[in-house]
C-alpha cells in the first residue's frame, strides 16, 4: 500500500500517465525547436497559470513541445491575433484550471492514495482519464457548433420585419444582458452548513441554466451568488428574467432572487461580455426588490409593444457611474 512518504512517487506516476513520459526537455530546447525566443515561450507557459522554470531545467515533455508548436501554428495562420495571444492563453489556463480542480475534488471522494496501491491507482486513471477527455471534447464540439450557428445565422437587422436578430455595430453586438442575484445570500449562508450552501447554489445554477437555455440564452459566468447571462432577442431576455424570479414560487429549494436586465451593444471577448450595458444591468439588479425584475429604458422601448408584458416607469435614481438611471418594472400582462 502507498503511504504518505510515497506521494512523490504518485505524482511521478501521474506525470508519466498524463503527459506520456518523464520530463527531459528544457524550456530553451522547446523555444529553439519552435523558432521563438525563450522569453516568448516562458510568457505562454506563465499565461497558462504554470510556474516558471529556468531555461536549462529539464521540466518539459514531447506533449509540451507539441502544444507550443500548435500555439505557434495558430499564430502563423492568423487564427490568433498576436495582440490577443496572451489574453487567450490566460483564458484557456483559467478555464481548465478550474475544471481540473473540480474534477480532482470529485475523484478524491472515491480514490484514497493512502490506501490504494499504485497499480490500483493506475487502473482507475486508465479508466477515468479517457472518459473525461472524450466527454470534454464532445462538450467543446457541441458548444463550438452552437457558437458558430449564432454567428452564421446573425444577419443585418431589418427594423420593418420585427425580427429579434442581433445587430452588429462598432461598440459590439446588440443583445440583452441580465444579472440574477440571490437575495440575502450572506445571511442565508451563515445559517446553513457548507454542504447545504453548496447544494443551494448548485440547484440555483442548475435550474437557472435550464430556464436560460430554454429561451436560447447563455450563461456567461457565475460570480459567487450571482449569474451573468445574455440573450439575442428582447423578448427572450425579458422572459428569462421573469421565469427566473418566478421559480422561487414554484420550487421551494430555489432561492429568492432579484433580476436586472438591459439592452444594448456589448463586446463579446474571450467568453465574457463587456460594455456599459453590462454595468447598467448590474446596477439595476442592486436596485431591484426581491422577486422583481427591473429593466432599462432601451429594453423597455423594445418590449413595450408586446402584449405579453407590462411595464411601469419608476423614479430615476442615481447610482455609481450613472447620475440618473431610469428603471422600469417588468411583469407579465397576465398578472393584471
Amino acid at each position: 500500500m502507498a503511504d504518505r512518504r510515497d506521494h512523490r512517487q504518485l505524482i511521478d506516476l501521474l506525470e508519466v500517465f498524463l503527459l506520456g513520459e518523464e520530463p527531459s526537455l528544457s524550456g530553451q530546447q522547446l523555444a529553439d525547436d519552435v523558432g521563438i525566443t525563450f522569453d516568448e515561450a516562458r510568457l505562454r507557459w506563465r499565461s497558462l497559470g504554470f510556474s516558471a522554470v529556468g531555461a536549462d531545467v529539464p521540466a518539459f515533455t514531447q506533449a509540451d513541445l507539441e502544444a507550443l508548436r500548435l500555439t505557434q501554428r495558430l499564430l502563423d495562420i492568423g487564427l490568433i491575433d498576436p495582440e490577443d495571444e496572451s489574453a487567450l492563453v490566460r483564458t484557456l489556463g483559467r478555464s481548465f484550471a478550474r475544471l481540473a480542480e473540480w474534477q480532482m475534488g470529485l475523484l478524491a471522494k472515491v480514490v484514497d492514495p493512502d490506501t490504494m496501491s499504485l497499480d490500483q491507482l493506475r487502473e482507475v486513471m486508465g479508466e477515468v482519464t479517457p472518459a473525461v477527455e472524450s466527454l470534454q471534447n464532445y462538450v467543446w464540439r457541441r458548444h463550438t457548433l452552437a457558437a458558430a450557428s449564432r454567428l452564421l445565422l446573425a444577419a443585418p437587422h431589418d427594423e420593418d420585419d420585427g425580427d429579434d436578430t442581433t445587430i452588429e455595430g462598432e461598440d459590439g453586438t446588440v443583445m440583452g444582458v441580465g444579472f440574477a442575484d440571490i437575495v440575502n445570500y450572506t445571511r442565508q449562508s451563515r445559517s446553513l452548513t457548507r454542504g447545504e450552501v453548496g447544494r443551494m447554489v448548485d440547484h440555483f445554477e442548475e435550474r437557472s441554466l435550464e430556464i436560460i437555455s430554454a429561451h436560447d440564452g447563455r450563461i456567461i459566468k457565475t460570480i459567487g451568488d450571482e449569474l451573468l447571462f445574455v440573450a439575442d432577442g428582447p423578448e427572450a431576455i425579458a422572459r428569462i428574467g421573469l421565469e427566473l424570479t418566478e421559480e422561487a414560487g414554484r420550487e421551494e429549494e430555489y432561492p429568492e432572487i432579484r433580476v436586472g436586465l438591459a439592452w444594448g451593444p456589448a463586446l463579446a471577448r474571450l467568453g465574457d461580455v463587456l460594455g456599459p450595458v453590462v454595468n447598467v444591468a448590474s446596477r439595476l439588479t442592486t436596485m431591484s426588490r426581491p422577486g422583481r425584475v427591473l429593466v432599462d429604458r432601451c429594453l423597455a422601448d423594445e418590449i413595450e409593444p408586446n402584449d405579453l408584458f407590462r411595464l411601469r416607469r419608476l423614479r430615476r435614481t442615481s447610482v455609481r457611474g450613472y447620475h440618473k438611471l431610469e428603471p422600469w418594472s417588468l411583469r407579465r400582462a397576465s398578472d393584471d
